[in-house]
């Protein structure tokens, strides 16, 4: 049978405020709604998408609501929501009376009317044992465009989640690719990892027909409920925003269907109203879909925010805070100081994750029919976990389900590899190469390692084995992965019209002795991360006696 799928809610836009009270009560029957005895919840937070009240001893509250409002209860650490289909918290109701306009041809249904305000809107909250130290998962990018791929996300990223002990996931966004009449089997889907899901708003999760901001995101509240909200597992706090600002779809005009990354006032007075209820020692935990700051496009406002600072300085008199988003297909590790806004005695961790879809399901096939999707900067796709202790966290990254479970990739680069020109080599050949070197081309290779999850913060070094020398650190270098220009190269048709080869933040490069014999050498590459794990790799080059313009 068929399953329905719950009305959700949103926020929205603000009309004529009118008064919205009840009561956030205790869920003692697991129903989800009041019944006779069950006791009101005192000291929780309830918001209206700005304003934040505190209920009272009774449980009660009241706020002002206007039309396009959510109302939504902060879940207070100790306590859950009840879960709906997909895992999706049920925490808040939508005030859009008439809803979704009928007076734009959407392509996906939004939400229906519902209706004036109700007398009563009770908030129910369950108990629940809550760690102090506890993990999360973080997806983004799932980005499905069919429902070929949406089975390559099951089969691939999903079935690998399944069985993790974590408390809960988040998506950053970009949940599909444009087509969002598949939201319900990927909810489906979802809903089989058994843990509840957070998500934000992504740039391809919008209804495109939309002429504003204010509409763009009707199907997104059907399924998923506001576009911004925030709860709190055991002594953090995790803040939800939708920071991709769409300028709509207004033919004739320069910016027809653009966005661009901006927070926006509404919801970084709903972040100060909430910093403002919060201890100054929690962790504070940031989730949004376009990054703060990138490496890639940084003057682009459609790939970085373009009012970071504003949220910043609200972040600034704070000592524990991390950031996270998507949009980039890429892995960065970025620390925000007092040149963006964050006056902290430590710069402010964004981290930009890896996407699930890598290269938007592209790539060759592997023996389990699963695209590569190797993302431009090289890395695989995936995703991540957090890993909360009291208010200090720390990331790992898990490669997808077809890949091995390493954290970096390394190999010999220089001239040896580019015989015979990249484009016009297969595969194997290209392998086969990449550590049998002639003895004549040792000074210009180097050791290039791929440190899939690093950043600034990460040291990586190599060591021979057989050879009497120091260990060698090796060199950050922004440029693109050697290997994947020639996996890139070699299966040009698999791919989609605009993946292609992009510099990378986390390859790290250290140039090989001049000193090597002909033979085979054991190398070892370690790298610290940026939480100060330690990660390792090891390979067998062969130095030959051929000269450099043999054939291999």
């Amino acid at each position: 049978m068929r399953r329905r799928l719950p009305l959700l809610q949103d926020q929205g836009f603000a009309q004529r405020p009118a008064i919205a009270k009840e009561v956030v009560f205790d869920d003692r029957g697991r129903t989800g709604r009041r019944r006779p005895g069950d006791p009101g919840i005192a000291n929780v937070m309830v918001s209206n998408g700005r304003d934040i009240v505190r209920t009272a001893a009774d449980g009660s509250w009241s706020l002002p609501v206007a039309e396009g409002d959510s109302l939504f209860v902060i879940k207070p650490p100790s306590w859950t929501t009840p879960i709906g289909f997909g895992g999706i918290p049920r925490f808040s109701r939508l005030h859009q009376p008439h809803g979704t306009p009928g007076d734009i041809d959407y392509r996906f249904a939004g939400v229906a009317p519902t209706g004036p305000l109700p007398a009563s809107i009770d908030f129910a909250l369950r108990r629940q044992e809550e760690r102090r130290d506890f993990e999360a998962l973080l997806f983004t990018d799932t980005q499905p465009e069919n429902a070929v791929e949406l089975a390559y996300l099951r089969d691939d990223i999903v079935a690998g989640a399944i069985g993790s002990n974590a408390a809960f996931g988040i998506n950053h966004g970009d949940v599909m690719f444009d087509d969002l009449s598949l939201y319900e089997r990927y909810l489906d889907i979802l809903g089989t990892t058994g843990m509840p899901w957070h998500h934000c708003p992504g740039n391809h999760d919008i209804n495109s027909e939309a002429s504003d901001d204010r509409f763009s995101r009707e199907t997104w509240k059907r399924f998923f409920g506001p576009r911004h909200y925030a709860f709190q597992y055991a002594g953090a706090t995790f803040v939800i925003l939708d920071n991709v600002a769409y300028l709509g779809h207004n033919p004739g005009s320069a910016t027809s269907g653009q966005y661009r990354g901006m927070i926006g006032e509404r919801q970084l007075q709903f972040v100060r109203n909430l910093l403002a209820n919060l201890p100054p020692d929690d962790l504070i935990v940031l989730s949004m879909h376009i990054p703060l700051v990138t490496y890639h496009s940084p003057d682009n406002p459609s790939d970085t925010t373009v009012d970071r600072r504003a949220l910043m300085e609200l972040l600034s008199h704070r000592q524990h805070t991390v950031s996270f988003s998507g949009h980039m297909h890429m892995t960065e590790h970025h620390y925000l100081d007092a040149k963006e806004g964050f006056w902290g005695r430590e710069p402010h961790h964004h981290h930009v994750l890896t996407a699930a879809s890598g290269s938007w399901w592209s790539g060759p096939n592997t023996p389990n029919g699963i695209p590569l999707a190797h993302s431009c900067d090289g890395s695989p796709n995936g995703f991540h976990v957090l890993s909360v202790d009291g208010n200090k966290y720390s990331t790992r990254f898990v490669p997808s389900s077809k890949t091995p479970a390493a954290q970096l990739r390394i190999f010999v680069d220089g001239p040896h590899r580019r015989i015979g020109g990249e484009a016009g080599r297969n595969a194997a050949a290209v392998h086969r190469s990449l550590h049998q070197i002639p003895a004549d081309a040792i000074e210009a290779c180097e050791v290039v390692a791929n440190i899939f999850d690093g950043g600034p913060r990460t040291r990586v070094a190599f060591e021979i084995a057989d050879v009497t020398m120091q260990r060698v650190w090796m060199q950050r270098a922004a440029s693109v992965d050697p290997f994947i220009v020639d996996v890139f190269a070699a299966h040009k048709a698999a791919l989609k019209s605009w993946v292609e080869p992009v510099p990378s933040s986390h390859v790290w490069k250290g140039r090989l002795p001049a000193n090597l014999k002909p033979g085979a050498h054991r190398v070892l590459v370690r790298a610290w991360d940026e939480y100060g794990r330690e990660h390792a790799s090891h390979m067998v080059i062969e130095v030959t006696a051929r000269k450099s313009n043999s054939p291999v």
